[in-house]
């Protein structure tokens, strides 16, 4: 492709590098255009299937066997853990799974029928923390394709720092389960197995109606939950699995599964 060619004149020479530069930008052009392409069609793709989860409640015919019902996802409950969950308003959106020195936020969200919004969601997860001066790795991990990053935050001396997390995400039918892995499980991600398949059995209820893409998908405490503000401690009761309490991890009410 090169070689060697005979001295032209300067005017020559420039009209011949102008040439080049404009199929080069051509070149160029095409092959963004392409990549903008293949990054739409990345975004755009069809749910992968799920062959070990997370379930839609219409795969599993007994959700609440094994798991804690909380309305819009059934998670499953292992010797150990504590739950916890995060109320928005009036509304509860989120469960925390905390296991020793690891937890995972759970979060589902409503999706289109035929089209994945992980892609899109990591993208601008990932633009988010870049923007506010953290990292981010885009991994394939073994839930799928996950971010690692490292989040700036301000330590208790007031000085700044980055906390690790793990960004890991399924999208499901007509629903998108997202889970946010801290604690030892996101520094060591070797050590996040339980999490990872406390993730992967979690069942999701996204019901019937019409809602909105990427609306939360609304939880519900438990009938014998018991809600515990953050930094109260509670003896534990008779006739309730749920008491306790969870020290800084997260805002809001909570309540604690006792195995």
């Amino acid at each position: 492709m090169f070689g060697r060619r005979k001295k032209k004149g300067s005017a020559e020479d420039a009209a011949d590098a102008a040439s080049e530069a404009e199929q080069v930008d051509g070149v160029v052009g095409d092959v963004d255009t392409e990549a903008d392409e293949v990054e739409r069609e990345r975004v755009r793709l069809e749910p992968e299937p799920r062959p070990d989860g997370p379930w839609d409640s219409t795969e599993v015919r007994d959700p609440g066997e094994g798991r804690v019902d909380l309305g819009g996802i059934f998670v499953p409950g292992v010797d150990g853990m504590e739950l916890r969950v995060e109320v928005a308003g009036d509304a509860i959106v989120a469960a925390t799974v905390v296991l020793r020195d690891s937890a995972v936020q759970l979060q589902a969200f409503a999706a289109p029928k035929r089209e994945g919004i992980w892609g899109e969601v990591r993208e601008e997860i990932a633009s988010g923390i870049t923007q506010q001066g953290g990292v981010i790795d885009e991994v394939e991990g073994p839930l799928g394709w996950e971010l690692r990053a490292q989040v700036p935050v301000q330590l208790p001396d007031g000085t700044g720092g980055f906390q690790v997390v793990r960004f890991v995400g399924v999208d499901g039918a007509r629903w998108f389960l997202r889970g946010v892995i801290s604690g030892r499980g996101a520094v060591e991600p070797g050590t996040a197995g339980l999490l990872e398949q406390i993730f992967r059995d979690t069942v999701v209820v996204r019901g019937d109606g019409p809602m909105a893409p990427r609306d939360p998908i609304v939880l519900k405490l438990p009938n014998d939950a018991q809600m515990v503000p953050e930094g109260v401690q509670q003896e534990e009761q008779s006739g309730s699995r749920f008491s306790g309490g969870m020290g800084q991890l997260q805002r809001g009410p909570e309540i604690t599964e006792v195995r």
